[in-house]
């Protein structure tokens, strides 16, 4: 009996993607797959894409490691002994790689590091080949980047004054990312409002579903005495956006509606932490107490407060300086005067005895 057919590939040809850096074999395990699963994956650009083996031309699956957070090594046991495990977390969930051995590992991690951070990881085990090849992908992918940003079709500003308000469901983006967007949200909505590609109009991009995604773009320009028109068969004149909207969602009978997307905001606050042993990378939760108050500076005094603050700061018995009150010997002073040198003691002596003979002589 011959085998089911297996899912058709809708993932683009191999030959479209971005440079391959590396390649080999995972087993791949997502948050919501029971099973690992063994693909031929390719690093290419900032981007990992799967295949079902080395030989294919179209990817099943992709990962985008713009939402990277850390990888961890996963020290488990794998039923391959040989078999070496670790734990890629994004921003939207976890997945658990098994490279075959842990040479294989640390190349994958060296390279995920290197496409993501651009830069070249130096607490990895790697000989020095390899840490070349890495270097050669951080500047490759630095000049992709680069070229792709400067490439890049500016998205065209609008540079007509709009009338009134803009409706919630305007979203600044270019025609691919709008038919993204819709696909992506299905529940948020499936009409938008953006700028046209000339920058002196307007675009409504809807997306419907048929055996799959339908999308249609409408263009809709702006009156000189005011007001737009929605550029179809039949012209459709509207004072406002909002009405240009109201008006297309009226025209389906509310099958068009306005996509409204809810962005979320965290709860916490968190930060990603480098071990310096290992290089693993934890994401951590910061605490939610409240702040502890700085300890208060004492406050400044003026008048007979500095003296102080300097005989306190100066003793007065290395100082050579140190102040004294007028009309009162320091204490050096009081030490000459109370206990005399021996030296000085001894010329007093010899001046009394030369004294007192003289005083015999002349008697």
């Amino acid at each position: 009996m011959a085998a089911a057919p297996a899912n058709p590939r809708t993932g683009s040809p191999k030959a479209q993607l971005p440079p391959c850096y590396y390649e080999g074999f995972l087993e791949k395990r997502g948050a919501k797959e029971k099973v690992a699963r063994r693909l031929w994956t390719c690093l290419c650009g900032n981007t990992l894409y799967f295949f079902n083996n080395s030989k294919d031309t179209h990817y099943v699956e992709k990962l985008d490691l713009s939402g990277f957070v850390s990888l961890i090594d996963d020290p488990s046991r794998d039923r391959n002994l040989e078999a070496a495990r670790l734990n890629l977390r994004m921003k939207d969930g976890e997945i658990k790689l098994t490279a075959p051995n842990l040479e294989a590992r640390e190349l994958w991690k060296g390279f995920l590091y290197s496409v993501v951070d651009l830069a070249v990881p130096t607490t990895l085990t790697l000989l020095p080949g390899q840490l070349h090849m890495l270097k050669e992908v951080v500047e490759k992918e630095k000049m992709r980047r680069k070229a792709r940003a400067s490439s890049r079709a500016p998205s065209s500003p609008l540079s007509l004054p709009l009338v009134g308000e803009i409706p919630a469901c305007f979203r600044p983006v270019s025609r691919t990312e709008a038919e993204v967007l819709l696909e992506r949200h299905p529940d948020c909505g499936n009409m938008l409002l953006r700028p046209g590609r000339d920058g002196s109009s307007l675009a409504v991009t809807t997306r419907q579903d048929l055996n799959g995604s339908v999308f249609r773009h409408y263009r809709v320009t702006q009156k000189q005495q005011g007001g737009y028109i929605i550029d179809v068969e039949n012209p459709i004149p509207c004072p406002t956006l909002h009405d240009v909207i109201n008006a297309l969602v009226e025209k389906t009978a509310g099958t068009l509606q306005p996509f409204i997307l809810e962005e979320p905001y965290e709860e916490n606050i968190t930060f990603v932490s480098s071990n310096d042993e290992n290089g693993e990378r934890t994401l951590h939760c910061a605490p939610t107490g409240p702040l502890s108050r700085a300890p208060s500076l004492p406050r400044k005094q003026v008048g007979t407060d500095r003296w102080t603050l300097r005989s306190q700061t100066r003793s007065p018995s290395t100082s050579p300086r140190s102040f004294s009150p007028s009309g009162s010997p320091s204490n050096s002073m009081r030490r000459l005067v109370l206990s005399p040198s021996p030296l000085s003691q001894s010329l007093t002596d010899e001046l009394k005895q030369k004294l007192e003979k003289r005083r015999t002589c002349q008697d």
